[in-house]
């Protein structure tokens, strides 16, 4: 790095003073929202139990003006405390994933306490010297399969930590680590194939078979991963040759001293103890266990937490930490991802004041309204755009389906457009959203993960959106040509 490519100091501390952090952006969303529960008239659907589904699902044609419940200043301050749990609420509960992340934490801080994931960085730069490059298509496409099949979302954020200093070391920078786990993990959930979160639940709100429209699904998945796979290898290799043209450039330095400790520099000497080896093992096999109780057992935040406690306790005998280091280290590092934990809480508190100020079923009926009496091509096109705006305030897959799908995707029988389409059309829309959304934990939490500004991540990936954007319209389009 030259010396003008070097930041000063404050560089990120001047960096953020121009934006703010996620904390704030989500305060201010919950507020608007609150704000908006003064305009916005109160409305509900009646509700029924959907044995397919497991919850209860509106019923069209049931929309009716309510009392409101406008949202005041109490109930914003209590939005972030109801959002960690909330047990009335149809979508997702943080409290299991703010506390999935702290055991996560934990048990990182171990692994760090035993040197192994240093020194492991260092010697997998020295195998893969000159080769760098081919870790970004082969792990977007992983990633993107796990999407496709099981909806990889909260799952994602034990990677990020581990990901992001080999990337630094081989030379990229902080988003390009991000991004093989945001976008590959998110465009798989944009072409979900047999995804049961968003593809099967949706399908069954609309009240069709899952493997309807699935081919139209393998060609937004397979186009899709190719262009995001194009996308960040650009980028990639671009910034590889020139920092400066990093979208965090000002912050290069910063993330290099703080993933890699200042010993990226010693890559070409690192050697692994026998200690170290065992713990990396136990390491790898951790994330494998989770992998196949996410996908195969039906593993949830609770499961995935025991389990890296765990492992974090094993690691630390293994590694002869002894009782106190032990309990520090799991101590510090779980300090260390506690504000990822608080904006988790925070993002929930979004669909809190929406759901307690009844006004997510009055945008809902809203949409069915302008849907009625479209042709064909508009309506396909302007059911995608409605998914697209309610996803910024119903994030969650499953939440979003289980809202939507039970009234939207009746509307395409009167204009003649199959419902398998409306299915794609909401989970490509959620897919995308869910890039950028701020209320979407995975999202803030990854960045945070990564220390990559909001900001930041806009500036890298807006392009991409716009590309992915036209691709999706295109092909819903066609589909519904056809």
């Amino acid at each position: 790095m030259t010396e003008d490519e070097t930041p000063p100091e404050n560089a990120e501390n001047d960096l953020a003073s121009r934006f703010p952090t996620a904390y704030t952006i989500l305060f201010c969303l919950i507020a608007l929202v609150a704000a908006l529960t003064w305009i916005i008239p109160a409305g509900q659907y009646e509700r029924a139990m959907n044995e397919e589904v497991g919850r209860e699902v509106a019923v069209p044609g049931t929309y009716q003006t309510v009392d409101p419940n406008p949202q005041g200043f109490v109930d914003v301050m209590l939005a972030p405390t109801a959002g960690f749990y909330d047990p009335d609420s149809y979508a997702a509960n943080a409290i299991d994933v703010a506390l999935f992340v702290l055991f996560l934490g934990g048990f990182l801080g171990v692994m760090n306490a035993t040197g192994a994931i240093d020194t492991g960085i260092r010697s997998a730069m020295r195998h893969l010297e000159g080769h760098e490059i081919w870790m970004i298509p082969i792990l977007m496409t992983l990633f993107a399969l796990g999407g496709t099949t099981y909806g990889m979302a909260e799952e994602t954020l034990a990677f990020y930590a581990i990901l992001v200093p080999v990337i630094l070391a081989a030379g990229y920078d902080a988003v390009t680590g991000v991004a093989i786990i945001l976008v590959g993990a998110g465009v798989g959930v944009l072409g979900s194939t047999i995804n049961p979160f968003a593809t099967v639940i949706a399908a069954n709100a609309a009240g069709i078979p899952f493997t309807d429209g699935i081919v139209l699904r393998f060609i937004l998945l397979i186009g899709g991963l190719l262009i995001c796979i194009a996308y960040v290898m650009r980028y990639a290799h671009r910034v590889k040759a020139d920092p400066s043209r990093s979208v965090v450039s000002k912050q290069w330095a910063a993330h290099r001293k703080l993933f890699l400790q200042g010993h990226d520099e010693e890559i070409h000497s690192a050697s692994l103890t026998t200690i170290q080896i065992i713990s990396l093992i136990i390491f790898g096999l951790t994330f494998a266990v989770m992998i196949w109780g996410v996908s195969s057992q039906g593993w949830w935040m609770a499961r995935m937490g025991a389990l890296f406690f765990g492992a974090a306790i094993v690691i630390g005998l293994i590694a002869r930490l002894g009782e106190k280091k032990l309990t520090g280290s799991f101590v510090d590092g779980a300090r260390d991802l506690l504000g990822v934990a608080l904006v988790v809480g925070l993002a929930r508190g979004i669909v809190v004041i929406m759901e307690q100020g009844m006004i997510a079923d009055t945008i809902l009926h809203s949409a069915e309204t302008s849907l009625g009496g479209l042709p064909e091509l508009a309506f396909i096109n302007l059911m995608f755009w409605i998914e697209v705006g309610m996803s910024f305030f119903v994030p969650s897959s499953s939440g979003l389906a289980v809202l939507s799908m039970p009234i939207l995707a009746p509307l395409a029988d009167f204009a003649n457009v199959g419902r398998d389409l409306v299915v794609t059309a909401y989970q490509s829309a959620n897919g995308l959203v869910n890039l950028i959304n701020p209320t979407f934990a995975v999202v803030v939490g990854g960045l945070a993960i990564g220390r990559v500004s909001y900001d930041r991540w806009l500036a890298f990936i807006w392009p991409l959106l716009l590309i992915l954007t036209v691709f999706i319209t295109v092909v819903i389009s066609v589909g519904t040509l056809l």
